[in-house]
């Protein structure tokens, strides 16, 4: 079963970066300058930023579906520089070394199945679940501190 990662649409975020910090503060947001390598997980490229890099933190729902009590938001990292990543059949580099938190859901975004796995576990869980024709879409979480990571579909 081929799989398809793609991160966040740019687009939207972008005005978000010419916003003063008041401003950001008031969305609930924060500009933040990458203080290291390998620490902040941007979700548009679904790699980690390097140092010096700036970003922003904020609040972003990824599990939208209105008839679902299962709609999440959370906070994630986007780069101003990012350009959206996409993998195919292959985890992004942010995935590939963390313990993540699998939820597969179906088309009314109600949870079908879910599991935690790191390293090559990941990819056969996700083709398992994705062979599940019940199964819509996987979200991944970082499972230490729960953030959305990204989101997984069939190819």
């Amino acid at each position: 079963m081929t799989f398809h990662i793609r991160g966040l649409d740019a687009e939207p975020f972008a005005k978000l970066f010419q916003l003063d910090e008041a401003t950001l503060t008031d969305l609930g947001a924060k500009r933040v300058v990458a203080d290291a390598p390998d620490m902040y997980p941007c979700r548009i490229a679904l790699k980690r930023v390097a140092e010096g890099e700036e970003l922003l933190l904020l609040n972003h729902a990824h599990q939208t579906n209105p008839g679902s009590p299962y709609r999440s938001a959370g906070p994630i990292f986007v780069s101003r520089s990012a350009a959206t990543g996409s993998y195919q059949g292959e985890l992004p580099p942010m995935l590939r070394d963390r313990l993540l938190s699998l939820r597969a859901y179906d088309a009314n975004a109600f949870i079908v199945d879910a599991e935690v796995a790191e390293g090559g576990e990941v990819v056969s869980l996700i083709e398992r679940f994705l062979a599940n024709p019940e199964v819509a879409h996987v979200d991944a979480h970082f499972a230490r501190r729960g953030c959305f990571a990204a989101r997984i579909e069939r190819a």
